[in-house]
């Protein structure tokens, strides 16, 4: 689809990509790009091969400019000659680096680092033409975009996520960083009210409701798989292996339920998956760990999943929820931040208090044992999914803001 002459070429940052956890950026990214969009992929640091499971991840990788490896280079001079002839741009950057610095020295030096990188990252824009950069949460690369910006004078926007946006809003700035942007593509109300918190009302026309999203036409339309009388249910969790998706609550929830008829498929990776193998073994082949999946192959175990679970401690609106409502599914998961903006409790699945095993296992062994709540339940959440976070959509509306961005 052609687009009007004065959409910008639009410079994508994240802090790291492409990575597993951010498969919501290579669908927005592919959705632009489908619009007609120029956009350039950027990262400041390279990811590892085993980041990239798919085709795209690894074109996408082919394609990005990594900032700190072209910081550390050699090249890095170049890029100082060409800010400092722009010394008044140059000036600005600085002193705007200086005033969004965090207390302490070790701070400072980290500053004076996203400085340099904002200094490689202008001379990469000026290089290919850029007209606007955007980037993905609200910590250090942010930091390097908005600078970057105003050392190569064009507007800069950033998705807020949550919820390590929100962990040390004062330290990253969010209230400099919403004043300077040309807007702040807010993920959920959730994440919208807190960047209002945290930032000056006289920039909360600023803050604009552009959710993350999936193609709904990739996932199943709802259909109850086939299961065998006694069969057990078939729940499933995606996401990252780490503390913050409280897999040791759901862990303490299975054993609670003793032989309630369920088998838990667990899909991902992440630096706590032997402690949980480990925990797991008692359940026996109850549970199963399966590592990481590409995205067809998970949209594939969704159409033969009964229901869906994450019990996460912190979430802003997970995509794969989106995903598993896209497919049908009924969920169950934990009321934070967002979620209730996706998930009608009752309707479309269970919401829980997070932590709360009892409320949890309560939930669960429900769905597990009567088909008939799970089928009242099923295709119930993919009507939201395809009217607010259809990738497609969403994107058309965040292009909609580039086009008319300004500096």
């Amino acid at each position: 689809m052609p687009l009007a002459p004065e959409t910008p070429v639009i410079a994508y940052l994240s802090g790291m990509y492409p990575a597993v956890s951010q498969t919501f950026i290579q669908r927005e990214i592919e959705a632009l790009r489908a619009e007609g969009a120029d956009i350039r992929i950027c990262s400041i640091r390279a990811t590892p091969e085993s980041e990239h499971i798919g085709p795209v991840d690894r074109a996408h990788a082919a394609e990005a400019f990594n900032v700190l490896p072209a910081t550390l280079s050699p090249g890095a001079l170049g890029a100082l000659g060409w800010a400092l002839r722009r010394p008044g741009a140059f000036g600005t950057m600085l002193k705007l680096a200086w005033k969004t610095r965090a207390p302490g020295l070790k701070a400072l030096a980290y500053q004076a680092i996203y400085a340099a990188e904002a200094m490689v990252l202008a001379r990469h824009l000026d290089r290919i033409g850029a007209g606007h950069i955007h980037n993905h949460f609200v910590s250090s690369s942010a930091t390097v975009a908005m600078l970057a910006a105003r050392l190569a004078r064009i507007p800069f926007s950033y998705t807020l996520h949550g919820p390590a946006d929100f962990i040390d809003p004062l330290r990253w700035r969010i209230d400099v960083k919403t004043a300077r942007a040309a807007f702040v593509a807010c993920i959920s109300h959730y994440a919208r009210s807190q960047a209002m918190f945290f930032s000056d009302p006289a920039h909360w026309d600023r803050l604009k409701i552009v959710h993350c999203g999936v193609d709904p036409d990739l996932y199943g339309q709802g259909r109850d798989p086939d299961r065998a009388p006694g069969a057990p249910a078939e729940f499933l969790f995606v996401g990252r292996l780490a503390r913050v998706k409280g897999l040791s609550v759901l862990l303490d929830a299975l054993e609670r339920m003793g032989d309630v008829p369920l088998r838990l498929t667990i899909v991902g990776d992440g630096p706590d998956r032997a402690l949980l193998e480990r925990r797991a073994a008692p359940l026996g082949d109850r549970v199963r760990f399966l590592g990481y999946r590409r995205q067809d192959e998970v949209a594939e175990m969704l159409d033969e999943t009964d229901v869906f679970v994450l019990p996460s401690f912190a979430e802003g609106v997970p995509v794969v929820l989106m995903e598993a409502l896209a497919a049908g599914r009924p969920v169950v998961a934990t009321q934070v931040a967002g979620v209730s903006e996706l998930v009608e409790d009752g309707v479309s699945g269970f919401l829980v208090p997070p932590g709360d095993i009892e409320t949890l296992s309560d939930r669960i062994e429900r769905l597990a044992t009567s088909p008939e709540l799970r089928a009242r339940m099923t295709g119930a959440g993919r009507a939201r999914v395809v009217e607010r976070y259809d990738v497609a959509k969403e994107s058309r509306r965040l292009l909609e803001l580039f086009r008319t961005a300004r500096g």
